[in-house]
């Protein structure tokens, strides 16, 4: 071979050699550029599911503890309501008695004046009966009266308008009563006006 041939081949094989560069370089960046995009592609997407499922966990987790609020504003409502019933139904009777109370004490005054004769006499033990069947409709309802004489004075019971000094009596003893105080079932409608032992 002359070396005007070699020089033909050997520039050939460069020429295909710097091709071969060329393309494995072209095949190269391709590749590298198509991965770093699918890297950026799967990233992004995994990024924004993740966000995602945050803020729906979030939106959860309100949601769950509203409904578990107003679960437990309705159980207490339920509950106020059912005793405000009960309350009603067991002091259904209360204004009543309240607006009864002056005429029993009116009763209890009359009935102690001192009969003169046998028309007066029969005038109070009418009276009696009547005042009788009214105590026992109340105590039908549970009104009870206020036990106070020679018991310990007790403010929840008790309203003392005077004091006084007696031997036969306590310190802080009911020694005297005015006004008969009652009791509709545990409730005071009307406390006892009372006279206490110093």
């Amino acid at each position: 071979m002359t070396n005007e041939q070699n020089n033909t081949i050997n520039e050939e094989l460069e020429i295909e050699n710097n091709e071969v560069e060329l393309t494995e370089e072209n095949t190269g960046e391709t590749v590298v550029g198509e991965e770093e995009s699918t890297e950026e592609t799967a990233v992004n997407p995994a990024q924004e599911y993740l966000q995602e499922i945050q803020q729906l966990n979030a939106k959860l987790e309100e949601a769950d503890n509203r409904y578990l609020r107003l679960q437990a504003d309705f159980d207490n409502f339920r509950r106020r309501t059912r005793l405000d019933q009960e309350a009603g139904e067991k002091y259904r009777a209360q204004k009543l008695i309240t607006d009864l109370l002056p005429a029993l004490d009116n009763f209890e005054r009359a009935m102690k004046m001192e009969a003169d004769n046998e028309q007066t006499r029969t005038l109070l033990q009418g009276m009696d009966m009547v005042y009788r069947s009214m105590v026992e409709a109340l105590k039908k309802e549970g009104v009870e009266p206020i036990e106070a004489v020679g018991k310990e004075f007790d403010p929840h019971l008790h309203q003392a308008v005077m004091q006084g000094e007696d031997a036969n009596f306590g310190s802080n003893i009911v020694t005297d009563e005015f006004q008969k105080g009652y009791l509709l079932k545990d409730r005071v409608i009307r406390p006892s006006m009372v006279k206490v032992n110093q």
